[in-house]
């Protein structure tokens, strides 16, 4: 079926994949507060309490918001077997994320066993979308600020010669990558069967976004190592910026008002690690905008380090000593180095791999076209729509949901309801666009 959105044996694992991450998270977090604990460094505890409260707490209030923009209507029995206050004290007490894993799984499982193949195929789809994006918040807002913190303590405690120790750092700095490529995943199935990703496109946009991400934290932990005083003046004082900026994008995200300033203030976090289109029109030029001037903050960083090395001796500070000027230089270089290398990946990928969407056409009803890079269609009869239906009104946001024909030998056999995501959609369109 043309424009279909299916939950193929791939994105089944990755739910399953996603769930055990989740998991694996938990337990890791734990055995870090009782390292710090039994260290006596409770400073570091308490900034990686607040980094997963803090964390944690965006997470409740983004699905608290998406149940209440629906009426607190579930869709799967999972959810449906606690009531609606139930579900709000949940939320109050950090669980209400859990739901909404459990009931992707519900339904996924049941998609493989049940005569009713379709109806949990696309709830699975519709859920597995609002999640993909929680996992992102969470990457940026949990997983990157304490991937920084445990750099820090590594470079000043010399567990950063420990190769060991360095494999870790990149494993963790590969699963936000890893998050980054399953939203990316997500986006796409709003796509057309003539522009799915192949394997070799899924791995460049994960190796690209691991050379962004990680030279980028490692900066921060540098620069956190030497000017441990002024790490938090930074990050406030670019997060202003890029928090102005997303205002001035016109994000429209959320359905209120309140939540609308809640998800352009994760965007300025986000956009503090990583780089992401949230906007409709000129995604190039904001994209290289970013890029320069995040390449000039890493030299600052990087710089200052290596400033403040040189002019002060090795000393005693939280608990370590300062590098010496010259492996200061070196950790830079490599950071700028890896850096400009992710940027000609990610270059290599948006020539050859991305796909884009066609320019739309003036008359506002004529299906919004997919077409590979460098391959724009005129609108023919085999085109395909984007979204959860053969058309999509460029300027209308669909519906919430939609009745799909089921077809026997040519004939009708039945409808069923194939709800709709607007929110991942409208992203979708952003981000090809």
């Amino acid at each position: 079926m043309e424009g279909e959105v299916t939950l193929n044996p791939l994105d089944f694992g990755f739910s399953f994949l996603g769930l055990a991450f989740f998991l694996v998270d938990i337990a890791l977090d734990i055995v870090a507060a009782v390292h710090f604990y039994r260290e006596g460094d409770f400073i570091y505890l308490g900034l990686l309490l607040t980094i997963l409260a803090g964390s944690s707490v965006l997470g409740q209030l983004f699905s608290w918001l998406w149940y209440r923009y629906e009426d607190w209507e579930t869709r799967t029995s999972t959810e449906g077997s606690v009531s609606k206050r139930v579900l709000k004290v949940l939320h109050i007490f950090q669980l209400g994320v859990y739901i909404r894993y459990a009931g992707v799984l519900e339904v996924a499982v049941c998609s493989f066993f049940s005569i009713k193949k379709r109806d949990y195929e696309n709830v699975a789809v519709y859920l597995s979308h609002d999640l993909s994006m929680l996992r992102l918040f969470e990457a940026f807002s949990e997983s990157a600020p304490q991937l920084v913190l445990m750099l820090t303590v590594m470079l000043q405690t010399g567990d950063w010669q420990d190769p060991v120790t360095v494999l870790k750092a990149v494993g963790s700095a590969s699963a936000i990558a890893c998050s980054v490529t399953l939203y990316h995943r997500s986006l796409r199935s709003f796509l057309t069967d003539k522009a799915e990703q192949g394997p070799v496109s899924s791995l460049l946009y994960f190796i690209f976004n691991l050379l962004l991400v990680f030279p980028r934290l490692a900066a921060l932990a540098l620069f956190a190592h030497a000017q441990p005083c002024y790490i938090f003046a930074h990050f406030l004082c670019c997060w202003a910026v890029l928090f102005f900026l997303a205002w001035r994008c016109g994000t429209d995200f959320m359905d209120s008002s309140a939540g609308e300033w809640l998800y352009r203030a994760t965007v300025g976090l986000i956009w503090y690690f990583s780089w992401f289109n949230v906007s409709e029109g000129r995604g190039v030029r904001r994209g290289v905008l970013y890029h320069v001037w995040m390449l000039l903050d890493l030299l600052l960083l990087c710089g200052l380090a290596f400033w403040r090395t040189h002019k002060a001796p090795p000393c005693v500070i939280t608990g370590g000593l300062l590098l010496s000027p010259d492996t200061v230089a070196v950790m830079g270089g490599v950071v700028v180095a890896l850096y400009v290398s992710g940027l000609l990946v990610k270059v290599l990928y948006y020539k050859r791999f991305h796909p884009k969407l066609a320019k739309p056409s003036t008359d506002t009803k004529k299906p919004l076209q997919l077409a590979a890079a460098g391959d724009f269609t005129d609108g023919g009869e085999e085109d395909r729509g984007l979204g959860d239906y053969t058309e999509v009104d460029f300027m209308e946001p669909p519906p919430p949901e939609e009745e799909e024909k089921l077809t026997r030998g040519g004939e009708e056999v039945g409808r069923v309801k194939r709800p709709v995501n607007r929110r991942m959609q409208h992203l979708a369109q952003n981000f090809y666009s």
